[in-house]
Order: C-alpha cells, then sequence, then structure tokens
C-alpha cells in the first residue's frame, strides 16, 4: 500500500495471487534478468502468507495491468524499412567511403524542440519556451542537432529529414521553371524580392508538362501549399544521357549553402536521377530516388558558394542518365540556403530566419497536407499545431498503412522512415547544485490505443528504444561528463510526439533548461557534441539489434596534423601527416582508412581522396597558391568529423618556410559564476567560443538571483536572458586559420607550412629547421570543467609546448606569437610566466584590455605611425569575436611596445629579442591590406634579429 501496490487472491483452486504494482514502475525500463530477480523477492516476502498459490506479477500501463516480465521481454524485430534491394532517398556518388556497418540505407526522422511562432491572443511572434540562461529551448536542440546529430547520422549513411529548417543560412536563391520561358537557354527568374534572389533555369532536350509543381509565391497565408502553385517538368531516361536541367543560383553573399532539390515521385519513376551540384570546391554528385519524396525539399547537402552568378561554381544540373532507361526523371525546383520566413501571420511574416520558426511554418512550406499533418486543431492554433504535427509528419513522409493518425491510407512520400526522435529539454530545477539530467518519454499504446504498429509490430518496441538509450547516456554521460549524471526515469505516457510517430519513436528531455547546473553542460559545446555521438550510437545500436546487425562507431576526428613542404621548385609536394584519435568508450571506432580533403585558395572543399595510412603526398600549390588540408578517419560505420584545417604555400622567391603553429582549439561556455544566491552566466567575463557557428545564443543573462521565481515567459526569474542576439549566427573557433596568417605571408613573399600545436608538443615535428615560427593561439584559454573533480583543458602555454618553443629560441629561432590570452592564461603560474619573459620577451599587464578593437601604432617597428588597425569585436558570421584582449609589455629594457589599444594605450602589440607578440589574434583583423601590412612588419623586424 505504501508503494501503490494491490494483492488480489483468487481462492482457486488453483489458488492465485496478483501482484498489480504502481505505474512508476512500469515506467522504468526493465531487463529481463531483473524482472526475474524482483518476481522471486516479491514471491519468497509473501511465501508466508500464501503458500503454494501462484504468484503473477503486474505493472500497472497506459490500458491496463501486464506482466511485469512482457515489459522487458524480446518485442517483435522491427524488419528494415527500406525493402532488400532498394535505393535509398539520397545517395552521394563520389563519396570517397561507404559505410557497411553503419546507418547505411536508414530514414530517420529527427527534430528539435518548438519554434518561433504566432501567437494570436499576443498578436505577435513569440517563442514558445522562456529566454534563460543565455539561450531558449526553441533554439537549444537545434545546435545539438544541426552542428552534431544529423552530421554524424548522415556520416554513417542515414538519410536525416527534419521538419524545421535545418540551414541557418539567411539568405536563399530558388531557382525553378515557373516564371521563366522554357526555350533552353538561362533566364531571369521572377523578383523574390525580400525572400530571396531568383535564379534561372535553363533546359537542353526535351522536356514536357510533368504536372504540379513548386511555385515561388511568397508570403504564403493561411494553409497556402507552395507545391501547387507551379509546375513539374519530365522527361524520359535514357542509358546515355541527351536531356538535362540547370539550375543556376544567384548567390547573394559568399558562404555556405544548403542545397535542396524537389520533384514529382511515382512508382514509374527512375531510382537514381542523377543531380550534379556545382560549388566552389568543385562538383558532387547524388543519385535520388524519385519513386519517394516528391512534392517537397529533398536536401543534398550544405556546399561553399561564391556571390554571384556564376552558373559553373553555383549551380545544380538533372540528367536523364540513369541504369534504368525508359523511366521518367522529374524536375521541379532547387532552393539554395535556409532564408528567411515566408509563412504570413497576423498580417506580416516572422521577419526571422526560418531555422528559428516552429515546425508548423517549415511544413506547410515544405508542401506538407494541412488537415492532416500541420493544421490538426482545424483552427490556426499554431501552437498546439506544432507540437502535434511533428509526429504527424513522420507519419506522411513514410504514408500508408503508416499515414497520419486522421488518414492511415493517405500515400504520402513513401520515404521509408525507420525511427523519429524529438529532442527537447525539460524546465525543472534544483537548489542543492545537482543535475536534473535526462527523461526519456515513449508510448506502447498509440493514437488508436491498440499498442501496435500499422504492421502489426508491438510498439513495445519503443521501450527497448528507450532502455538502449538510456544504457548509451549513462555510460558515456558518466564516464567523460559527471560520474553521477541522472538518469531520471523512462514514462509510458500519452505525450503526443512520442505517441503520434507510428515508427520507432523517442521523445528525450536531455537535461533541463532551468536548471543552472544542467547549462553548465548544455552551453559547453564540447558536451554538445559528445551528447549527439551518444543519441547517434543510440540509434545506430537500436536499429541494428531490431535486425541482428553489428553497429560499429565511426571513428574520432584524426589529430597531430602536419603539412610540410618537400622537393624543390620543380617537384615540390606536400606531405601530410596525422594520427589516429582513440575512443576510450568505444573499441570498435578505430580507423580503418582516412579521407584527405584538399581546398586551393579560396575555393571550397573537393570531394575527398581516400588514403590508407597516416600520411598522404599531394602536389603542391603553384607560386603564390594556398593549399588548405583536413582529414577524416573511416571505417566500416562511417566518417568522423574532420580535423583541424592547415595549410601550405610557396612564394614566389622560394627559401626556408615559416612555420605557422594552430594552438587554437577552444571551445567552451559562457563563463559560469556562483557565489551565494549571484549564480549563472557571465559573457561580460568570458563569452566561451562557439564550435563553429553559434546558432542558440539570445543575448545575456540578465537575473542571476537564485531567488527570483518564473512568472511567465517574459518574466522568467532566474536566468532571464536579453534578447539582442537571438537570430544572429555568429563565428567561434572553426579551426581554420593557419590560411589566414599564410595569404599574409605569401603577399610578403615567404612561403608557408603549419602544423597542429599537438604535433610540436609530442615531437612530430621538429622547430629546428624552421627559421620563424608563428604561432597563432586565438582565443586559447584554461578552461574549467564543468565537472570540477576533472582537469581543465585548452591551456595556451603547456609544459611540452613551452619546452619545445624554449629550446628552438635558444636554437636561434625568431617567434611570432598572437592570441586574446597569451599573458592573462600564465599569470599566477610561475614557470609560464618565466617562459614568457625569458623566450617572448613580454609580460602580462591586463587583461580585458580594450572593448573598441582600435589600435594605433606607438612606433614605427611594426607599422607607420599613421596606420588605422582594427581587430574584430563585432558577432559576425564569417569571423569570431574578440572581447577581452591582453594588455602586454616588454619584460626587459630590449623590448618596446610597437602597438597600443587606442582607447586607453595599454600595450597590444610587443617586440623584443627575437620575438613579437601581440595581445589579440592576427586573424581577428578583419582587413586583408592591414594583416599583410602588419605581418610585412613582423618579418621585417624577425629578420635583423
Amino acid at each position: 500500500e505504501a508503494v501503490g501496490a494491490t494483492l488480489t487472491v483468487e481462492p482457486g483452486p488453483p489458488r492465485r495471487a496478483d501482484v498489480t504494482l504502481h505505474e512508476s514502475v512500469g515506467d522504468r525500463v526493465w531487463r529481463e534478468e531483473e524482472v526475474a530477480a524482483f518476481e522471486r523477492e516479491i514471491r519468497s516476502a509473501l511465501a508466508d502468507d500464501l503458500g503454494d498459490a501462484e504468484v503473477r506479477v503486474l505493472v500497472q500501463v497506459p490500458g491496463g495491468p501486464i506482466a511485469l516480465a512482457a515489459l522487458a521481454s524480446a518485442a517483435p524485430r522491427a524488419p528494415l524499412a527500406l525493402p532488400s534491394g532498394a535505393a535509398p532517398l539520397v545517395r552521394r556518388l563520389d563519396a570517397p567511403g561507404t559505410a557497411t556497418a553503419g546507418l547505411q540505407g536508414r530514414h530517420l526522422a529527427i527534430w528539435p524542440s518548438h519554434g518561433w511562432y504566432y501567437e494570436p491572443s499576443l498578436d505577435r511572434w513569440e517563442w514558445q519556451r522562456s529566454r534563460v540562461f543565455t539561450t531558449v529551448e526553441d533554439l537549444l536542440p537545434f545546435a545539438f542537432i544541426q552542428r552534431h546529430l544529423a552530421p554524424m547520422l548522415e556520416r554513417a549513411g542515414a538519410v536525416v529529414m527534419m521538419p524545421r529548417e535545418r540551414d541557418p543560412q539567411p539568405h536563399q536563391s530558388v531557382a525553378d521553371n515557373d516564371g521563366v520561358d522554357n526555350d533552353g537557354v538561362d533566364n531571369d527568374g521572377v523578383d523574390a524580392g525580400e525572400f530571396g534572389t531568383a535564379g534561372r533555369h535553363a533546359e537542353r532536350g526535351v522536356w514536357e508538362p510533368g504536372g504540379a509543381g513548386f511555385a515561388h509565391r511568397p508570403p504564403y497565408r493561411g494553409t497556402t501549399n507552395p507545391f501547387a502553385l507551379g509546375t513539374a517538368r519530365q522527361t524520359t531516361s535514357r542509358e546515355v544521357a541527351d536531356a538535362e536541367t540547370v539550375w543556376a543560383a544567384d548567390i547573394p553573399e559568399a558562404g555556405e549553402y544548403a542545397v535542396y532539390v524537389s520533384y514529382r515521385h511515382g512508382p514509374d519513376r527512375v531510382e537514381d536521377a542523377r543531380y550534379t551540384v556545382h560549388h566552389a570546391g568543385g562538383t558532387a554528385r547524388f543519385a535520388v530516388n524519385q519513386t519517394m519524396g516528391g512534392g517537397t525539399w529533398v536536401y543534398l547537402g550544405t556546399f561553399h558558394f561564391d556571390a554571384g552568378q556564376d552558373a559553373s561554381r553555383a549551380s545544380v544540373a538533372l540528367s536523364n542518365a540513369s541504369a534504368t532507361p525508359g523511366r521518367i526523371v522529374s524536375a521541379d525546383a532547387v532552393r539554395f540556403g535556409g532564408g528567411m520566413g515566408e509563412v504570413e501571420r497576423g498580417g506580416a511574416t516572422s521577419g526571422r530566419p526560418k531555422f528559428v520558426e516552429a515546425a508548423r511554418y517549415y511544413e506547410q512550406l515544405a508542401g506538407f497536407p494541412a488537415a492532416t499533418v500541420y493544421n490538426v486543431t482545424g483552427t490556426l492554433d499554431d501552437y498546439k499545431d506544432d507540437y502535434q504535427s511533428r509526429g504527424e509528419w513522420a507519419n506522411y513522409l513514410r504514408g500508408a498503412p503508416f499515414g497520419p493518425s486522421d488518414d492511415r491510407d493517405a500515400p504520402g512520400l513513401r520515404i521509408p522512415i525507420d525511427l523519429s526522435l524529438a529532442f527537447h529539454t525539460d524546465a525543472g530545477r534544483t537548489t542543492d547544485g545537482s543535475v536534473i539530467g535526462t527523461l526519456l518519454i515513449v508510448n506502447s499504446l498509440g493514437m488508436d490505443s491498440t499498442g501496435t504498429f500499422p504492421d502489426g509490430r508491438s510498439r513495445r518496441i519503443n521501450r527497448q528504444l528507450a532502455a538502449t538509450a538510456r544504457r548509451e547516456i549513462t555510460r558515456d554521460l558518466r564516464a567523460r561528463w559527471k560520474t553521477d549524471w541522472t538518469y531520471r526515469n523512462t514514462w509510458d505516457r500519452g505525450y503526443s510526439e512520442a505517441t503520434r510517430p507510428n515508427v520507432p519513436s523517442l521523445l528525450l528531455e536531455l537535461l533541463s533548461h532551468h536548471n543552472p547546473t544542467d547549462m553548465r553542460f548544455a552551453l559547453d559545446p564540447r558536451f554538445r557534441r559528445d551528447a549527439s555521438r551518444t543519441l547517434y550510437k543510440s540509434i545506430g545500436r537500436f536499429l541494428a539489434a531490431q535486425d541482428g546487425e553489428t553497429f560499429i562507431p565511426q571513428p574520432l576526428a584524426p589529430t597531430h596534423l602536419a603539412a610540410t613542404m618537400e622537393g624543390n621548385a620543380a617537384r615540390r609536394t606536400v606531405r601530410v601527416r596525422w594520427r589516429p584519435q582513440r575512443d576510450g568508450q568505444e573499441p570498435q571506432a578505430r580507423p580503418q582508412g582516412y579521407v584527405l580533403y584538399q581546398r586551393r585558395g579560396a575555393r571550397g572543399w573537393d570531394a575527398g581522396t581516400p588514403v590508407d595510412g597516416t600520411e598522404v603526398s599531394v602536389p603542391a600549390p603553384g607560386p603564390g597558391a594556398i593549399l588548405s588540408v583536413r582529414v577524416a578517419a573511416v571505417n566500416a560505420g562511417g566518417e568522423s568529423e574532420p580535423s583541424e584545417v592547415l595549410a601550405v604555400g610557396a612564394a614566389e622567391g622560394g627559401g626556408a618556410p615559416v612555420l605557422v603553429v594552430s594552438g587554437f582549439d577552444r571551445i567552451a561556455p559562457p563563463a559560469f559564476v556562483a557565489q551565494g544566491n549571484h549564480v549563472g552566466f557571465d559573457r561580460a567575463m568570458d563569452e566561451g567560443v562557439p564550435d563553429g557557428l553559434d546558432v542558440h545564443t539570445v543575448g545575456s543573462q540578465y537575473e542571476f538571483d537564485l531567488r527570483e521565481p518564473w512568472v511567465d515567459d517574459d518574466q522568467p526569474g532566474h536566468g532571464a536572458s536579453d534578447a539582442d542576439l537571438e537570430t544572429t549566427v555568429f563565428a567561434g573557433n572553426t579551426r581554420d586559420f593557419v590560411a589566414v596568417h599564410g595569404a599574409s605571408l605569401l603577399a610578403a613573399g615567404r612561403s608557408f607550412v603549419s602544423a597542429s600545436d599537438e604535433a610540436v608538443m609530442d615531437g612530430d615535428l621538429a622547430l629546428a629547421p624552421f627559421p620563424l615560427v608563428a604561432l597563432a593561439m586565438g582565443e586559447e584559454k584554461t578552461t574549467p570543467h564543468p565537472d570540477s573533480g576533472r582537469a581543465p583543458e585548452f591551456a595556451v602555454w603547456p609544459p611540452a609546448l613551452r619546452r619545445a618553443l624554449a629550446d628552438y629560441r635558444t636554437g636561434g629561432g625568431q617567434i611570432f606569437a598572437s592570441g586574446a590570452y597569451l599573458g592573462s592564461d600564465a599569470s599566477g603560474d610561475e614557470d609560464a610566466e618565466r617562459f614568457l619573459a625569458d623566450v617572448l620577451g613580454v609580460a602580462w599587464r591586463t587583461g580585458h584590455a580594450a572593448v573598441t578593437g582600435a589600435v594605433e601604432a606607438s612606433s614605427a617597428a611594426l607599422l607607420p605611425l599613421d596606420t588605422p588597425l582594427a581587430y574584430n569585436v563585432e558577432h559576425r558570421r564569417d569571423l569570431y569575436r574578440v572581447e577581452a584582449p591582453d594588455g602586454l609589455v616588454p619584460a626587459s629594457p630590449l623590448g618596446e611596445v610597437a602597438l597600443r589599444y587606442a582607447e586607453n594605450s595599454i600595450g597590444a602589440g610587443v617586440v623584443a629579442p627575437g620575438a613579437v607578440t601581440l595581445g589579440f589574434p592576427f586573424e581577428a583583423i578583419p582587413d586583408r591590406e592591414t594583416r599583410d601590412a602588419l605581418m610585412r612588419g613582423v618579418l621585417r623586424v624577425l629578420s635583423r634579429g
């Protein structure tokens, strides 16, 4: 009775006793051996009272009591959603490797929670959750999925579908046949105005009308479907192409753009529609299965495009070549970039990029039917429609008999979705500094309360998915982040996103966004990367187990890169070396090979070259040109994230190259403060460093008082944060700064090579052969782990690096060092302070030395006295912001302050014997001419040493 259990005894014969446990017992994910042990204990405890009676242990679950053992018994396996031999929706034809024990052939429906929506009672657009601890739940899960989880799944071979816009690019270019002449030549499309730039469309060969299709006619009011406003085109497939369609983009601003295609699907279509994306780095070739996925946007990939209308470097081509001639090839529209919101509410669109908007709006823009997907209330209640729509969107992706709840027989898009994941954070709080942690929510009944999927499989499969996720989350997060990471429970409940999907599904509440301790982890980019890897492995292991297959996790990114040049000017090659990175949690995640990616000049990345060992030689760039490289590891499970980027360049005059050392590895959350009731994240102390692009920060926390209660989302109490940065996508550590230093070295007539700081510290590359070493330290700084018992990371001057540089200087080497925390990170460490004085000839004066970014020459040593110079202090998409540079002074009379911060005359750059040191990062100077001039000054000074 104390725990809500009931005992019912039937006199028999035979005598039988039913022990029915509270529903909270059923929430737990049980293993078979745990059930057996628990039942033995219950029978033993009741033996004296019940004698030889048969004892059944039941548990209350939605739909009535069932045997506890049934919750742990193996549910019927879920067969592969994709029929044997059928092609997946999208295949990369020129990929350097293919996963064989990963997620190849899988189709996954993944979404982040909530989003910006229109609230009619207030006649405004707003978030569905409150702004707390510098972010909002509507954006925070997106930061996990967009940066890490979706790419991991895709590198394992999966096709990932999302009901929200995945691309944070605010620009878009749409190219379509509607509104242009189809006479075989390029023509300007319709003017898209504020909603994007119109591309161009052209055809070669025989094309004919192909039914209804997309037309770009924003803004879209009510439930208008853009894919019913236009027309598609079609032709007949051939073994050798004799027809082609080209969609050329008008790219408004150089950058990364997602590429989407649309078409009409049907059983008479080809399974290998051949698309070629022409981008700044070359081409990427895809095969799209047009028997599925028509009438919506199908994601191909994200690529770098230069600004303008160069079709050779910003277009998509579709040919009618196919392995199955005589079938139909369909062509509709192509979209480059995410763009701005296009659904109108209250007389206006949101005025924000699509990626922040709720799923309900993207589903409309992506052509899904209103009545069964995103307008299930029938009242234009966008809040309810949004959370109810996501599961129905997944159902419509798959179609009959797995269709939406109100129309199971809807044919849908015929995409064989294997699994859905709804990624949320929760709203709990603690007062003792503990972690609230992870809650998993599943449903065993479904919308029809039958407990089965439309194909007859038991929905208890969802509990097995939760059990797998629980095992992975607790193991990985406790090992890497917090030994007592809280696993709260698994609920079997009727939550919409757990109940509506007609495929195995999981609703994840990873942690609490209202609890400051949880947010110490959530705001740490390292945690987001590791937690995403855990979720990727959970999905992979669950699906493999369902089919009795083997799942192998993809490797981690290589480390210890070095890129050097060998040979003479006539036969020069670039030698690239690296080390594999061990995954302590996953012995099977060992690399079996590697892929070298190259970028020549400012162009985008090529398609990659497979490499067997841990080094490779490639042709060197021509005189005055730059070759950038990065490496990914591969195994049967897929491909790792890419390594940091190194670069080399050969100057016209030759000579010994400068070594650029890439030392900026740091990714970090904002500074955490906890003094009595004053608790939170102080961006004024340290904004942290995003991993790539920051997509989730809304502004600085302004309410630090633990005692302030939540009143409503506009008055959220403790943790309340500003909104000045929301929708601002800004750069952090791209791990791609060597080429910036190298370009200025080439401009000054000096060749350069590069290496990671790990390669230097661990002896993979000796410094002695190089007359000058340039240290690119960026915003490297000792960063504490959220769990105080674990070692900090990212020290600027680890002992091994200090020793290597000290030996190098003793041998007569010259050093150019730049970074925001070169002095402040050494403060208080006597050995590090001595290193600064003896090797670099500087001493630290202050941190947070300047605000405006303006620097002036205080002597003519580096720059003429009237030369303007500024480093970046803005939140920019292309360059990280320097918010707290160091103030430096010479450590001896032999040095001089050559640069000062303009606002206060504090030392910004010091010239000393054998060294030049800047208190701000060199690469943070946005102006190329200024960087070049400063580098010439550095080389001039050091050449005299």
